[in-house]
């Protein structure tokens, strides 16, 4: 009895080391390989008091952004993405930042203390975020010039660093 009590135990603790590694691993992090190349959902939002379609932005590359203003790592990667858009705007790429704050002064007021020099939008209802499987934030998926997502990217990241631009770089001299 004690001999199979001990198994159990190492076969609960191997499976638990396990898990923990499954979810440590940078593939696990840093997106879903399983949406890579599938279309992405074209949607509608109100961008700068206009109805636009993420579809508009066929010929881009989109970097699509959900995020909060009461989201801690979002506030953190938020000077990247500005320093991002700036590095691939000339190139035909651009970051679309998806608000789910309920509250449109916080979401105002981010805006303008930040510096935020993409476009955005708010969807409060997650309606949207949601359609694209999103349950943390923040999350951001890479859409490329034809409307394939290229990746899908969980949690905060440097966007501006050099594996970053690098990547970018890659993507955008793609046709």
């Amino acid at each position: 009895m004690a001999t199979t009590r001990k198994i159990l135990v190492w076969c609960a603790v191997a499976l638990t080391a396990f898990i923990l590694l499954l979810f440590a691993l940078p593939s696990y992090r840093q997106g879903e390989a399983s949406i890579a190349g599938k279309t992405a959902d074209n949607f509608s939002a109100e961008i700068a008091g206009k109805t636009e379609h993420l579809s508009d932005f066929k010929g881009k590359v989109v970097v699509l952004n959900f995020w909060a203003t009461w989201c801690p790592p979002c506030v953190n990667e938020a000077p990247s993405m500005v320093r991002l858009q700036q590095y691939i705007a000339s190139r035909n790429g651009v970051v679309l930042g998806g608000s789910i704050d309920e509250d449109p002064a916080a979401y105002v007021k981010f805006l303008k203390d930040y510096g935020i020099n993409f476009p955005t939008f708010r969807d409060p209802s997650k309606k949207i975020s949601l359609g694209y499987g999103t349950s943390i934030i923040p999350e951001t998926y890479i859409i490329d010039r034809h409307g394939k997502i290229a990746r899908k990217i969980i949690g905060e990241q440097q966007w501006d660093s050099p594996d970053m631009l690098a990547y970018f770089d890659a993507l955008l001299g793609q046709p």
